[in-house]
């Protein structure tokens, strides 16, 4: 087994991974990934108002609240919306100081890892 320290948007896990020596054909059979989350529209101001900063989705999930707004001002670390991830609310921040460009999803959409969520300038 090896042991990994794995820090997430500031978040420090630690987590354990066992090697089996098999080779993945060999292993034992695998459950097919669940589908993917269907892509979010984005917001129909969002399109005429991207920022070049862009925000991105860490992993899939269904947006709980947003925090911030087209025009307001956020410092590095402030919240910009939640996302529900594993029935865990996860905060997606900023990642510098700006101003909120643009929010590309609204609450209750389902986001795919890497989707873009919001700009800011």
């Amino acid at each position: 087994m090896k042991n990994y320290t794995i820090t997430v948007n500031g978040n420090v896990y630690d987590v354990t991974v066992e090697e089996t020596g098999s080779t993945p054909s060999a292993a034992a059979p695998r459950r097919a990934a669940a589908p993917a989350a269907p892509k979010a529209a984005a917001a129909p101001a969002a399109a005429s108002a991207a920022g070049s900063v862009k925000i991105e989705a860490g992993a899939a999930g269904k947006v709980f609240k947003l925090e911030a707004k087209p025009g307001d001002a956020v410092k590095k670390g402030d919240p910009i919306l939640v996302l529900e991830i594993m029935k865990m609310e996860t905060p997606v921040v900023a990642p510098q100081d700006g101003t909120v460009a643009s929010i590309n999803v609204a609450v209750g959409d389902s986001v795919e890892a890497g989707a873009l969520l919001a700009t800011l300038n």
